[in-house]
């Protein structure tokens, strides 16, 4: 509560300087053709209609019109991501090509790692950008769907452009929220800048009783030292408390039998939510220091160095199963039994130190672009002594109600602490051959230190192993304008098997996991009109348990066959007169190959993964109003198995969204408006159906929303 007291007056402090300050004259609106560096890709300063790579780059625009509050958001603009187990009021957890991204590995701010186990504010993100498909040659152990990179607002390049910005959002529900962002240069010679960012969130969403609020303070500086260095440090401070939300489930039809998937439910309903239930709080402290030298011949030379401090009480009121015998599931009249999880202060440190140096050369009559680079990363996670689960009693998804237990029974169980040490070496080298051809030569050579035990000290293990990613592509630029390009390259992931009793080898780690992927595109961007078309195949090795380990026997955790991901991706953005046209496509073919545990599940689709998603926006720019555009979304996703050989479906869904953006301008104030109805049908549905934790899920889609929001340009 003192955090929060001082937080929200430094906001306060800030709206009032903010208020006292000159108006802005209003600029001319233009339309920005360059494409930003990408951040995420590892090779410098290209951006991503150069790189022979699936990427999408959503702006601060794209953030804007949606009010995006999550990194969920955005990134379910694009077709290739689907949600994996997204709990409201929890991280996001994300699938892209339909493999779940791993929340510490797969995730980057300003191109360096960070762990992505708490709840990230997006009101000094400048975008967000995704890398599609295996990235070892970005990062040394990495999950094969994508690579996350968040990318910080920074000060302003220019001081004619100082940024006066505050923003007030109202829903969807009975959200109320208010932000601050404010930029500018300063200095003789305009040598220093800063970025500010204040956000203060009254969470109550459209779940009832789902109440909370979030935080957020951020500041952004560089020093323009002289032309050949500059020093750029930022910092972020996030708080957010919310009450959790747990999913639903299939019904049990009795031994043996395949159970039914209820109708779909309204999405408003809280169906844990107790008297004593207590919120999940999230606190992040993040900070980075970046030096950049220009050396001779235009080397650049940058060194970095980045922490991040996370703390949490994850907590939630949970269902679990219709009783002790029938646990991923429940009852057939929708009765499940109802439990409080809880692990207090939990913490999860991350530092990382960087140092790259790129440049251009000329060998044996070609031109190479080479960056060259070092990383080393501490990840260290101290959970607490034990987690608790007490069993509440018996409640009902429809009625409500509670009947205790007439055993008590709790749930209990030792925490595991790990600690992660890499150093990492990487060289790339973009060779042009031709004028219209190049050819793309990537090696990142990891050294893995893992370390984990039992909270108290029990089973200790450590996993030590070094291993390289290679990655080659060719990308070819035609006449015509598309560029066409095709790459192989590598991922790595690391496995321990389970710390249980009941397994042989607890705690031993199982061969690495290396995952390969084949790529095919073709991209073309010009003035108004941009578009890609990529092909992927990516093969992932999966590990599993012996046969024998359901009927109470010991078990043995081993490698058991891959997963096989083949897919189709289409996206891109016109602009024709009045109109602008967008979308993205994903058709995926996902099987399950050579296991051996279960061979039943060879050739089966995995869980959770759609067949086919597809994203749409047609927006209408008004002349006889000016700064007025209208917009329809539309979003699709298409059938997914709800159990292992598909004997349940999930139906294909699809939702409609209408949008409206004004921006009012006058000589002394401009402001932005932005309305935005969700669900327009109120459609209800179930958007995703993960299974976690041994229970298969339901998560139902959310009803006909409103947001309002609107941005003040001081």
């Amino acid at each position: 509560m003192i955090w929060r007291r001082r937080h929200i007056a430094t906001l306060a402090a800030v709206l009032l300087g903010t208020c006292s300050a000159r108006a802005q004259p209003v600029l001319t609106e233009v339309t920005v053709v360059a494409q930003p560096p990408l951040g995420v890709s590892g090779f410098g300063e290209m951006s991503a209609q150069d790189l022979p790579m699936s990427v999408s780059n959503f702006s601060q625009t794209d953030l804007q019109d949606i009010g995006a509050q999550r990194i969920s958001d955005v990134l379910l603009l694009d077709a290739s991501v689907s949600e994996s187990y997204n709990l409201p009021a929890y991280w996001d957890q994300l699938s892209v090509r339909g493999f779940t991204l791993d929340n510490r590995y797969n995730f980057r701010r300003d191109g360096l790692p960070i762990s992505a186990q708490t709840i990230i504010g997006l009101e000094n993100k400048e975008r967000i950008e995704l890398l599609k498909g295996t990235s070892g040659i970005q990062a040394g152990t990495s999950a094969p769907g994508g690579l996350v990179n968040y990318v910080v607002k920074r000060p302003p390049t220019r001081p004619t452009h100082s940024v006066r910005d505050v923003t007030a959002s109202y829903g969807p529900g009975d959200n109320r929220s208010v932000a601050v962002d404010l930029g500018d240069r300063f200095g003789e010679a305009s040598e220093f800048g800063y970025r500010l960012n204040v956000a203060h969130t009254d969470l109550n969403p459209y779940i009832r009783q789902t109440q909370g609020h979030r935080d957020l303070v951020a500041l952004a500086m560089d020093w323009r030292i002289n032309a050949n260095n500059r020093l750029e440090w930022e910092f972020e401070q996030s708080h957010v408390e919310q009450i959790g939300v747990n999913f639903y489930s299939l019904l049990d039809n009795g031994a043996h039998a395949t159970p039914t998937l209820p109708a779909p439910v309204d999405g408003t309903r809280n169906i844990t939510r107790q008297p004593g239930s207590r919120p999940g709080v999230f606190d992040g402290l993040t900070g980075s220091v970046r030096f950049k030298h220009q050396l001779e011949n235009n080397w650049l030379w940058t060194t970095q160095y980045a922490v991040q401090r996370l703390r949490a009480d994850d907590r939630l009121v949970y269902a679990s199963g219709c009783s002790a015998t029938v646990t991923d599931r429940f009852c057939a009249n929708g009765d499940f039994q109802i439990y409080d999880y809880s692990s207090e202060n939990e913490r999860r440190n991350n530092e990382v130190a960087h140092t790259a140096l790129s440049g251009q050369t000329s060998l044996s009559g070609l031109t190479h672009e080479f960056t060259f680079s070092l990383m080393r990363q501490r990840l260290v996670d101290h959970m607490p002594w034990m987690s608790t689960s007490p069993l509440l009693g018996t409640t009902n998804s429809i009625t409500g109600g509670l009947t205790p237990p007439s055993q008590p029974a709790d749930r209990t169980g030792l925490m595991s602490n790990t600690q992660d040490s890499t150093t990492e070496w990487a060289a790339k080298d973009r060779i042009q051959l031709t004028p219209q051809t190049s050819a793309w030569l990537g090696l990142r050579y990891t050294q893995l230190n893992r370390q984990s035990a039992m909270t108290n000290g029990s089973s200790p293990t450590q996993d030590q192993r070094n291993f390289a990613t290679p990655w080659l592509a060719m990308s070819h630029q035609l006449d015509a304008g598309p560029m066409v390009f095709a790459s192989t390259g590598q991922g790595i992931e690391s496995e321990l098997a389970p710390h249980r009793n009941s397994y042989s080898n607890a705690g031993q780690a199982l061969p690495t996991l290396r995952s390969h992927q084949y790529e095919v595109g073709m991209k073309h961007f010009a003035y108004q009109t941009h578009w890609q078309a990529t092909w992927f195949d990516i093969t992932r090795p999966m590990s599993g348990d012996a046969t024998g380990c359901s009927n109470g026997g010991i078990c043995v955790r081993q490698m058991d066959g891959q997963a096989h991901h083949q897919g189709l991706e289409l996206n891109g953005r016109t602009v024709q007169g009045k109109w602008t046209w967008a979308g993205s496509a994903t058709w995926l073919h996902a099987r399950r190959e050579n296991a051996t545990s279960d061979p039943s599940l060879n050739g089966q689709r995995p869980i959770n993964v759609p067949n086919y998603l597809m994203r749409g926006l047609a927006e209408y720019r008004f002349t006889g109003i000016a700064g007025l555009r209208t917009g329809l979304r539309v979003s699709r996703e298409g059938e997914r198995p709800v159990m292992e050989h598909g004997e349940i479906m999930l139906p294909a869904w699809t939702t409609l969204d209408l949008t409206a953006h004004y921006d009012a301008r006058s000589d002394r104030q401009a402001t932005t408006w932005t309305w935005t109805v969700q669900n327009v049908l109120n459609k209800h549905y179930w958007r995703e159906s993960p299974k976690q934790y041994g229970q298969y899920f339901l998560n139902p889609g959310a009803p006909r929303t409103l947001r309002l929001t609107v941005v003040f340009h001081l």
